[in-house]
């Protein structure tokens, strides 16, 4: 397998000038984040990430989790491996000085992930889980749960998990059947829930699940849902670990990809009445504390998509340069060469660059929402970054996710026969990627949420925004009197127009026709995607141009990121028309057959 390289250069280039990276460190708590910083931070997370994690990621596929006599044992090296990251301190970038974190942006925070998703996605679930956790802490629990759980788990000496899913319930959350009790100030736990990731392990000596369960005489579906902290050991006043708790792993599924990460079939409550938990916030409010950890983890989920795509690209680009197969179309020399030169072939590897660089521009941008909408100088100023933030997060999940198999199946297209043959590591990319479009809500719940809520609490006035400022910008690229810049504005008019139509139209049938919206959600989501995608990589070649102009160094590079944009324009971008089609042809194509005759 290709060895990874962190993409520093591309980074810290979307960060500058497509993120504002300069703004974000003028916040009120971020001020520290310096570019020199934050220069650092990336570097060596690379280097950990390349030194450490990449090497492990094809251990952990041939060797997987495994349970023996209920403990779960992992691959060789990843115990090894987890300390080093939580002595590092890179289980704290983004959370507050106060429990022991760095307090540096998310959108910093998301670069250094994604590096950790590049070079071994199966270990990066586990602190992923655990800052999700955290999360969710921080904004729910009381005074006391913090003062006992942040600090751990900040300094990753502890890890978090998150259990909704049950065997009977699925996606279907408000039918799960795990009981709590009430007893004194705990409750008491049973039930059983399945797909937790981590849910146990060797990295740490203590886990705290945050379980969801129903109290007895809560109403029916997700409103008499509770949460609830059940950690492995009870800890101590003094922090210590006390007795363990009544909770084990009862089986390991066996996966596609994914494999050194254990995906646990959890059980409480089995030998002493019932696990002991406790109570984070209010009853029958536990759906709505979740989703502070569920929005996170899945702003988290879109950029494994980018990361095992970035992984991908660099394994198919080194290959496409070092496999010598046919002589070029262009040379009438009898000599062969690498396929890199091939027409088809780097078709397929701009492809993959483009999506990459796209993904990766939404995903720090959404980062960049979280931040403003965290630190913003004043409450309108907040929430008009929330409200951007929670737009983008169904985006950055679905698209991002789903564009990831996309690339990581070319990645085999490229290697050919050899790319289906295990032994070549491309197809493992492919295998693990493909969880990410059905973690934290399938990318079918991502379009429900995007056109069924974000559209809907608004009436899409947060996406109008959105449209007005891509058209803004639109307009100084063709105002410029550069040709490839106005090529590029000229190519993005028509898909927001499009933006545009169908989401008035969605708006107007939310009001009476759900079945007719929802037929059209995926395809809505796929269009605002794509033309998010390339608005982002408008911008960065509007950036570029700006460097080059000024005399920038590295003009290659910059000249790549005009090039790229461009061809996104030409191959990707042309589908929204029909994806727009799609959104208002939704229920006539999709609903015309009953389910029976499917």
């Amino acid at each position: 397998m290709t060895d990874y390289v962190a993409p520093l250069a591309e980074m810290r280039f979307v960060l500058d000038e497509t993120v504002g990276l300069d703004a974000i460190g003028k916040l009120p708590g971020f001020e520290d984040a310096t570019a020199e910083l934050v220069e650092q931070v990336l570097t060596e997370a690379g280097k950990f990430a390349a030194g450490v994690l990449a090497p492990l990621n094809r251990i952990g596929d041939e060797e997987g989790s495994r349970l023996e006599n209920g403990a779960v044992v992992t691959p060789k090296g990843f115990r090894e491996a987890y300390r080093a990251f939580a002595e590092g301190g890179w289980n704290s970038v983004p959370f507050e000085a106060e429990w022991g974190g760095q307090g540096l942006p998310w959108s910093v925070a998301i670069a250094v992930q994604e590096m950790w998703s590049s070079a071994n996605m199966a270990f990066s679930l586990c602190p992923l889980l655990t800052q999700g956790a955290i999360e969710a802490l921080q904004r729910h629990g009381s005074p006391e749960q913090k003062a006992a759980y942040l600090p751990k788990l900040i300094s990753g000496e502890w890890t978090g998990t998150m259990n909704l899913t049950e065997p009977q319930a699925g996606s279907d959350v408000g039918a799960l059947r795990t009981k709590a009790v009430k007893e004194g100030d705990r409750y008491r736990i049973t039930g059983q829930k399945i797909f937790i990731t981590y849910g146990e392990q060797d990295f740490s000596e203590n886990i705290v699940h945050l379980v969801l369960a129903r109290t007895p005489n809560a109403p029916a579906g997700t409103k008499g849902i509770s949460l609830f902290i059940v950690p492995k050991f009870l800890p101590n006043p003094d922090g210590s670990l006390g007795q363990r708790n009544d909770l084990r792993c009862l089986s390991l599924e066996h996966k596609l990809g994914i494999k050194a990460s254990p995906t646990c079939v959890m059980a409480y409550g089995e030998n002493d009445g019932g696990a002991i938990g406790f109570l984070v916030g209010e009853e029958q409010r536990g759906m709505e504390y979740m989703f502070t950890m569920m929005n996170n983890a899945r702003l988290s989920v879109g950029v494994e998509g980018l990361a095992v795509a970035e992984r991908a690209l660099q394994q198919a680009r080194g290959y496409a340069r070092e496999r010598v197969q046919s002589r070029p179309v262009d040379t009438k020399s009898g000599e062969t060469a690498s396929i890199i030169h091939h027409p088809d072939v780097r078709r397929m590897l701009m492809t993959m660059r483009a999506l990459v660089e796209a993904m990766r521009a939404l995903a720090y941008l959404n980062a960049a929402a979280l931040d403003h909408a965290k630190r913003g100088s004043d409450e309108a100023a907040r929430n008009k970054a929330l409200m951007r933030a929670e737009l983008l997060i169904p985006l950055s999940k679905a698209w991002s996710t789903d564009r990831g198999i996309d690339v990581a199946s070319l990645n085999i297209q490229i290697h050919g026969g050899l790319g289906f043959i295990e032994s070549t590591g491309a197809a493992q990319h492919l295998r693990d990627v493909r969880i990410t479009p059905i973690y934290e809500g399938t990318n079918g719940i991502q379009a429900i949420d995007l056109v069924g809520r974000k559209l809907g609490r608004d009436q899409g006035a947060a996406m109008a925004a959105l449209i007005a400022e891509m058209r803004a910008d639109m307009a100084s690229l063709s105002g410029g009197g550069d040709k490839d810049l106005a090529t590029l504005a000229k190519a993005l008019a028509p898909a927001l127009d499009d933006l545009a139509q169908t989401t008035q139209w969605l708006v107007e049938r939310l009001k009476s026709g759900l079945p007719q919206v929802l037929a059209g959600a995926t395809p809505y989501l796929d269009l605002a995607g794509t033309t998010v995608g390339a608005w982002q990589l408008a911008r960065q070649a509007q950036a570029a141009r700006r460097r080059l102009a000024a005399g920038g160094e590295d003009g290659d590079y910059l000249a790549a990121k005009i090039a790229t944009a461009l061809f996104f324009a030409a191959h990707i971008l042309p589908h929204s028309h029909g994806l727009a089609a799609a959104v208002t042809a939704g229920a006539d194509s999709t609903l015309r057959l009953a389910p029976d005759q499917i």
